[in-house]
């Protein structure tokens, strides 16, 4: 048996291709998963399936109750050792997991592996979930969560349809060696600012990229948007406004930082209509529609 990648929507049917032939939920097992990327593992917990899980990735910390499968490392530095040595059936991978050669090496152990592809917006959600749902065989219960999530953005992003005045917002990952690595577009703080309301306040550049003091000073940015990594949050704040480019910004002006935890910020899975309505309240207060 090869290993071949579940590709999109449109291989909703078919789970898997084996020596190039379809292999629908029924061929294979889906009894012990490996889930890799947090929002994948939030989805099978939300399915009521978890009992299939046998380990999981170091971003897959939620719910509580995920920590204590055992841990085959970062998804974009998979131990292939670790996921062998827990003996799965099947993995259920995000999309960007790796590296390659981990990936190689779980094809020559002949470990059928699913990726689900990772879109930051509203339809992107609901298709993980729909693939996930198929993949373990549960489309009425993938059909009713669909559903609800579908009902629950819907309504969060509609808070905000009424604001005139859009808030630029920044997002910084790091602040490493003084350089702010910020986001541009097409990323999943990207697409978490604008289902909030949001605009992002860099678009010169798709992804992740360390921004000039210059280019943060021109991007003008309203509010600062950050992972909160634990800790004293007023000293994270502060470290971020008394950045010399961040200072002299309309953020730092009004004292304007959003810390929020990484995993329901950025994980664009079943949670991530809470994380609109939490951001989009740190936005604009009082002005969200009711």
């Amino acid at each position: 048996m090869k290993l071949r990648r579940l590709a999109g929507a449109a291989a909703l049917g078919v789970a898997l291709a084996v020596l190039g032939s379809p292999l629908r939920a029924q061929d294979y097992d889906a009894s012990r998963i490996v889930a890799i990327g947090g929002s994948v593992t939030e989805i099978i917990y939300a399915l009521g399936e978890e009992e299939r899980l046998i380990a999981r990735d170091t971003t897959s910390v939620f719910p509580e109750a995920a920590l204590e499968l055992p841990d085959v490392g970062y998804i974009r530095q998979l131990s292939p050792e670790g996921v062998i040595s827990v003996d799965p059936s099947l993995i259920v991978a995000l999309e960007g997991s790796g590296p390659p050669e981990a990936v190689e090496v779980l094809e020559k152990a002949s470990i059928p592996m699913v990726t689900v592809p990772d879109r930051y917006d509203r339809e992107g959600i609901l298709e993980k979930i729909r693939i996930v749902g198929d993949v373990l065989d549960v489309e009425d219960k993938a059909a009713a969560l669909t559903a609800e999530t579908d009902a629950d953005l819907k309504a969060a992003e509609q808070a905000t349809a009424d604001i005139a005045e859009r808030k630029k917002v920044l997002f910084v990952l790091s602040l490493q060696g003084g350089r702010i690595l910020a986001s541009g577009t097409n990323s999943a703080a990207d697409g978490i600012i604008s289902m909030a309301g949001g605009v992002n306040a860099v678009t010169e550049y798709e992804g992740y990229k360390q921004l000039t003091d210059e280019a943060v000073i021109e991007a003008a940015p309203d509010v600062i948007l950050a992972m909160d990594r634990g800790g004293d949050h007023e000293t994270q704040a502060n470290d971020l406004l008394a950045h010399p480019a961040i200072a002299a910004t309309p953020a730092a002006k009004t004292g304007s930082v959003v810390r929020m935890d990484g995993a329901y910020l950025l994980g664009f899975g079943p949670r991530t209509a809470a994380a609109v309505r939490d951001l989009s309240a740190a936005l604009y207060g009082d002005a969200l529609a009711d």
